[in-house]
């Protein structure tokens, strides 16, 4: 691998060097009054990239899967009931988790390729008049399949059923790349990663807690001791974690909120767009298609791309690496060995898209796919063309 080439996995992703010298920082003491100066506004800013005016902010040195295990131990019970979709890699981690903690889960088996199953959700959750289930699991941005789920639908499938279940949402392929609206979807626990939206390396849990959430907290029953939320809280009113929090990063993330913020989210979310669209424009001259089944399901932070019948997608990814020192994403689960993933979020230009389409492109007429050269970046480039906007909105 080549350290100058740009990655194009779904993470982690692009560190720009703003952020670099961020988390590059002498020593302080983690327990003084300047600790506090770098913690509280990296939650604050954490808050505004989940377009929430209230909600409690935990930030732990882990990685979005200690924020599942975050949500779930601080919420919940031994034998609590939770509803859940398996249509891809991350939900199913999630499920297993849950049931590895004592829970009972619920499963929705969904096709690889689709979202989330709202309308199931709110039969089932209808049907549930005793209020058996506790919370709701929903993956925003299915990173394996590249699949984004309608979030919104989940909580109307919520309030039609009239059911008062928990929402818990991973954000982590989603969050700070893609809109998220924590308030207003009525999300009870969200949770992202340093290591994609926010442009770090990885090593931080982040956690979004409505009112709701954190009532439940108070008879929640799971064992927690280092994912302890009320531990955390009460760290924070003193200006310390309750055992040694990962400076650096937090001092970057306060920076990378600083960069997301000044761009502008709808600025971040439009520019996600947009380089999307030009890879899918790329796809599509390559003349193949995404794991995803519809264009609403989308994801516009990694395409997933299927190969032809017989051909070991992941050949590309190997070849990719070894000939151009260039990173792509594997296929992982079901759909392992017949697609490839292309990832788009985070310090990303459509420049920098463009040498990922070109490489590509390389990669598959190297390993005898019915490729032309140019064509995809030629796509790719003619909507990028079309789609341009002002150079002081680039991150």
């Amino acid at each position: 691998m080549s350290f100058q080439n740009p990655v194009f996995i779904p993470g982690p992703t692009n560190i720009p060097e703003r952020l670099r010298k961020a988390c590059d920082m002498p020593t302080i003491d983690h327990r003084s009054p300047l600790f506090g100066q770098i913690l509280h506004p990296a939650r604050e800013g954490v808050r505004k990239v989940l377009k929430s005016d209230s909600a409690e902010i935990f930030i732990f040195p882990s990685t979005g899967t200690g924020g599942w295990e975050t949500a779930l131990t601080n919420c919940l019970s031994a034998g609590d009931t939770v509803l859940a979709a398996r249509n891809g890699m991350f939900s199913q981690r999630w499920i297993d988790m849950c049931q590895r903690h004592g829970l009972e889960v619920e499963v929705v088996e969904t096709p690889w390729g689709h979202g989330l199953p709202a309308d199931r959700y709110e039969e089932i959750l209808t049907a549930d008049t005793g209020h058996r289930i506790k919370a709701v699991l929903a993956t925003h941005n299915e990173t394996a399949t590249g699949v984004k789920s309608d979030i919104a639908a989940v909580r109307r499938a919520l309030d039609a059923a009239g059911h008062p279940a928990l929402l818990f949402v991973d954000g982590v392929s989603s969050i700070a790349s893609m809109d998220f609206r924590f308030d207003e979807w009525g999300v009870d626990v969200a949770v992202a990663g340093s290591q994609k939206g926010f442009m770090l390396p990885p090593g931080l849990a982040i956690t979004g807690f409505s009112a709701k959430a954190m009532e439940a907290t108070k008879t929640a029953t799971l064992p927690r001791t280092f994912f302890d939320v009320a531990d955390m809280a009460k760290g924070y009113a003193n200006n310390a974690y309750p055992y040694t929090p990962a400076v650096g990063l937090l001092n970057g993330l306060n920076e990378a909120c600083g960069m997301l913020l000044d761009e502008g989210l709808e600025n971040v979310f439009a520019r996600h767009h947009r380089i999307a669209e030009g890879v899918r424009a790329a796809v599509g001259a390559w003349g193949l298609e995404l794991c995803a089944v519809s264009p609403e399901l989308y994801s516009d932070t990694v395409s997933a791309i299927r190969t032809p019948e017989g051909f070991n997608a992941t050949q590309i990814v190997e070849h990719a690496a070894s000939a151009y020192g260039v990173a792509f994403g594997t296929g992982l689960g079901e759909v392992a060995g017949k697609v490839f993933r292309i990832g788009h979020l985070g310090s990303l230009t459509d420049v920098m898209a463009l040498s990922g389409l070109a490489t590509a492109e390389m990669v598959m007429a190297d390993l005898g796919l019915d490729i032309r050269l140019g064509s995809g970046v030629a796509a790719a480039q003619d909507y990028y063309r079309a789609n341009r906007t002002p150079l002081r909105a680039a991150a």
